[in-house]
């Protein structure tokens, strides 16, 4: 059985703990499911229900450079994946969130969507894509947890097939009308349905990144890896932590923590 070592209980800069490698036996189970992140620096998302609508005028041409800033900051962050730091200058966030937020889209902060949900900061979409797809050319890689597409639509700029599964109803419809224009244009395979049980039939994939936390990661979604590949996800009630998987053999996985995050809980089932 694999544990998490004991939560630090603050913020730390990000680190890594010892490799630990392990084969999940029969006691390793999970009673989770997906729904969306709450960055390292975020507040919890008030219960909000917000239609998706084009940004507003007044960002025009300005959203470019923004998007330019937002790069410049996560590179000083430590972001270092060029295939990362190009799509997220390529997708405009501001068309992910609502009108009266889109102002604030490229600030270093998660917004609410809706729904008691939220989207990622940037910080943490990039992080998550770049430590899950280094020193890798992943073509199919699954997220959990879609919520408006934001991160779905990053992904699609450098990986060839992207599947994204979304619990809520209201938010995979927002997600399905964000994802029919602009940059990520039928470049996502969206599905409305319990993330906690991954997409089997489009398995293995090369990547899956989970947008909640549960208390045990899904032994489901590992199996759903393709050997050599990696699933990030957080884990943890009251303190979390960003772990890492990546699939060693047919029945053994390489777990490792990273730092120290803040996410909304993953739940099963669907929602409509």
């Amino acid at each position: 059985m694999i544990k998490s070592r004991p939560p630090k209980g603050q913020p730390a800069p990000a680190r890594r703990s010892p490799v630990r490698s392990a084969a999940l036996g029969p006691g390793y189970s999970v009673a989770n499911s997906n729904t969306r992140i709450l960055g390292p620096k975020a507040g919890a998302s008030s219960p909000l229900t917000l239609a998706p609508v084009a940004a507003p005028a007044n960002l025009g041409l300005n959203s470019d450079r923004l998007r330019i800033q937002m790069v410049r900051r996560l590179r000083d962050q430590g972001i270092r994946d060029e295939r990362v730091l190009a799509a997220m200058q390529a997708v405009a966030r501001h068309d992910f969130v609502d009108q009266g937020l889109a102002s604030r889209a490229y600030e270093d902060a998660a917004l609410p969507i809706g729904y008691g949900q939220t989207i990622s900061q940037p910080w943490v979409v990039a992080h998550m894509l770049a430590t899950m797809a280094q020193d890798r050319s992943p073509q199919r890689v699954l997220e959990i947890g879609a919520g408006c597409g934001y991160q779905a639509a990053v992904l699609a700029q450098f990986v060839p097939e992207v599947y994204a599964v979304e619990r809520i109803r209201g938010l995979y419809d927002q997600a399905r009308l964000n994802l029919s224009h602009g940059k990520a244009r039928g470049r996502v395979r969206l599905s409305f349905g319990d993330g906690m049980q991954g997409l089997e039939h489009r398995a293995p994939f090369d990547g899956i990144v989970v947008a909640a936390a549960g208390v045990k990661i899904p032994e489901v979604l590992l199996h759903q890896l393709a050997v050599g590949a990696r699933l990030i996800a957080p884990e943890g009630a009251a303190h979390q932590k960003l772990i890492l998987f990546e699939r060693t053999g047919p029945a053994s996985w390489h777990r490792v923590e990273l730092e120290d995050v803040r996410f909304v809980p993953l739940r099963p089932g669907t929602q409509a």
